[in-house]
């Protein structure tokens, strides 16, 4: 999702675009008409005897714990200039869509007046408390839009959680698109999803989150929101899902576009760092099963917790070598803000193991590594990093689960969230697929898996990537699934009695002619593939857009194909042609009526079979 304008990767770019910033400006019109730093933890120690002398001896333990780095910034209510330290950080990354900068800005529990956080890219807020409300900004955390033009497609890549907000003016302002995820937070006011003057977004997640006031969207595109409260929500432009929702609107779809799902079937919120006195802690939320609501409703949420002693505190510069040693070792991993290339695989062998990254923290495979693999383990708690593909190749990014991988994980599931995926746009980068699943009931908690269509490194083979998510497990769950711009398919589903709550996808703009995506006699490949063996398969809310701007003439047969069985049911399914860049002559299989002419009207199928 973006602008068609590449940009420079450091500089924003002002530069105007046709066509889809057009489109959706039509359409988000017609919608709103209608400090302290930390320091190096210690370095393991080296022995200065003779290389033949050091192959004699065990290699010595690492260490657990340690402080968070220099770029993760911890403030508590009586640091001194705390607006000017938010202030330098925004000025850097305000525009630096495919910098190396990362940032983790922590609040330790308490008040904090007149404040203003705007977030730009690479960015993280949380607070340092049990609760949200522990930790309270009686001011904003605000994404806007003025460093593209009011443009709010690409506000990527930054992230709230866990603080309680009193806006100054009663609404904060939270105006993002993919991989901005706002987690745990209390909003004792309203939420505006949109940047200033109601230009483009297309949002976008919430989950475990308390607004007491209304949700306005306004020009978002589609959002899905989780076991949270809202005090209302105000319209709807294409598709918004709501699971687990105090407070939702009613199922309506497609007019207004509500899918609307009493409780969430699984979830199991994302781990994170908080304060037990003056000690680190990271805190393990428990699994819940039909969530509605938030889990931390009476204060305190429920889950156990881990000493940050029992974490290797990585940083950048660290092998793959000396994670997988640390993990070994029986540690967890905290990957500290910044960019890792591993030239093997992060190997996560051990059930119950966490791997938490903070401010966006980055592995970058090289030499067609993998960047991550799972076992076939229980409990194992993945969230909070960006994998960027190398220039090599890689047959996968990230690989939950051997295959073959059979076990059955449903009291303790392996958790995947807020976990991104990037080929290309930061420089050249190439994979086969970005994420295969192939563990027993995974929970995909809000990924987004995404070929880059601008920046660096881009072109139909250039960074080339036939697939984005891969699901071989069977009863894998996935709440909140981004997946864009695939050579062939963005989602192909192998498993039985898979679900997904909300989809929202766009096909690769980039194709050169109707050849480049022919699929045999089918006219290009679909967005989410239900492979014909699956018996039993569930969607709510799912969305795939196409805008094709190299050849419009190229036509999608469908955005959406399944095997034609009781067992396999879609709810809320809809397909967009952005002005007219390409058609859609079906939404699912041979249902549903074709997109029409330049219109930017979706089609959209209720319920199929």
């Amino acid at each position: 999702m973006s602008s068609t304008t590449p940009l420079n990767p450091q500089e924003p770019s002002h530069r105007s675009s046709v066509g889809r910033r057009t489109v959706l400006g039509a359409a988000a019109t017609a919608a709103v008409l209608s400090a302290t730093t930390g320091r190096a933890a210690a370095a393991p120690a080296h022995s200065s005897a003779s290389a033949s002398s050091r192959a004699a001896k065990p290699r010595r333990d690492l260490p657990g714990g340690g402080d968070l780095g220099p770029n993760v910034i911890v403030f508590d209510p009586s640091t001194p200039g705390i607006q000017a330290r938010l202030d330098e950080i925004f000025r850097a990354q305000e525009s630096a869509q495919f910098g190396t900068g990362r940032y983790a800005l922590l609040f330790k529990p308490g008040t904090y007046n007149g404040l203003n956080a705007q977030l730009g890219f690479y960015t993280s807020i949380a607070g340092l408390g049990l609760s949200p409300d522990d930790t309270t900004i009686n001011g904003d955390v605000t994404v806007d839009a003025g460093w593209f033009n009011g443009n709010a497609t690409q506000n990527f890549w930054r992230s709230a959680e866990n603080l309680a907000l009193v806006p100054v003016n009663g609404t904060n302002r939270w105006a993002v698109s993919q991989a901005a995820p706002f987690r745990r937070m209390h909003v004792r006011g309203s939420l505006n999803l949109a940047p200033d003057g109601y230009g483009w977004a297309s949002g976008g997640y919430i989950a475990d989150s308390r607004i007491d006031g209304q949700v306005g969207p306004y020009s978002q595109q589609q959002w899905y929101t989780r076991d949270s409260s809202v005090g209302g929500w105000v319209n709807a432009v294409w598709n918004m899902v709501f699971s687990g929702v105090e407070g939702a609107p009613a199922q309506s779809f497609p007019n207004p576009p509500y899918t609307t799902l009493d409780t969430t079937p699984v979830s199991r919120e994302k781990p994170f760092l908080y304060l037990d006195g003056s000690a680190y802690r990271v805190f393990l939320p428990e699994k819940r099963t039909g969530a509605r609501g938030v889990s931390w409703g009476s204060g305190t949420p429920r889950g156990t917790s881990l000493p940050l002693e029992q974490f290797y505190v990585a940083r950048p510069g660290d092998s793959a070598a000396t994670l997988n040693q640390a993990l070994a070792q029986g540690l967890h991993l905290l990957l500290t803000p910044g960019i890792y290339h591993v030239d093997q695989p992060i190997r996560v062998e051990r059930a119950g193991t966490v791997v938490l990254g903070l401010g966006y923290a980055t592995l970058i495979p090289d030499g067609g590594a993998t960047a991550l693999t799972v076992a076939d383990v229980s409990g194992v708690r993945l969230a909070g990093f960006l994998i960027d593909a190398g220039p090599v190749n890689s047959a996968t990014l990230i690989e939950v689960g051997p295959q073959g991988a059979s076990a059955d994980h449903s009291a303790d599931p392996i958790t995947v969230q807020d976990v991104f995926i990037r080929v290309g746009g930061a420089g050249a980068g190439k994979a086969t697929c970005g994420m295969v699943v192939n563990a027993r009931h995974t929970i995909v908690d809000h990924t987004w898996i995404w070929r880059a269509d601008h920046g660096e490194g881009v072109g139909w083979e250039t960074n080339r990537c036939d697939y984005g998510l891969v699901v071989n497990g069977d009863d894998v769950l996935a709440t909140g699934l981004f997946v864009e711009h695939f050579n062939k398919y963005d989602v192909q589903w192998y498993g039985q009695r898979g679900r997904t709550v909300f989809f929202q996808n766009e096909k690769a703009y980039d194709a050169p002619n109707q050849a480049a995506i022919q699929n045999g006699s089918i006219k290009g490949y679909a967005a989410y593939k239900v492979a014909d063996s699956v018996t039993e398969h569930e969607g709510w809310g799912l969305g795939s857009y196409c805008y094709y701007n190299v050849d419009p003439s190229i036509v999608q047969h469908h955005g959406f194909a399944a095997p034609v069985t009781p067992g396999v049911r879609f709810h809320g399914l809809l397909v967009v042609s952005l002005g007219g860049n390409g058609q859609y002559e079906h939404v699912i299989n041979d249902t549903g009526a074709p997109t029409s002419g330049t219109s930017t009207v979706p089609s959209t199928v209720v319920s199929y079979p």
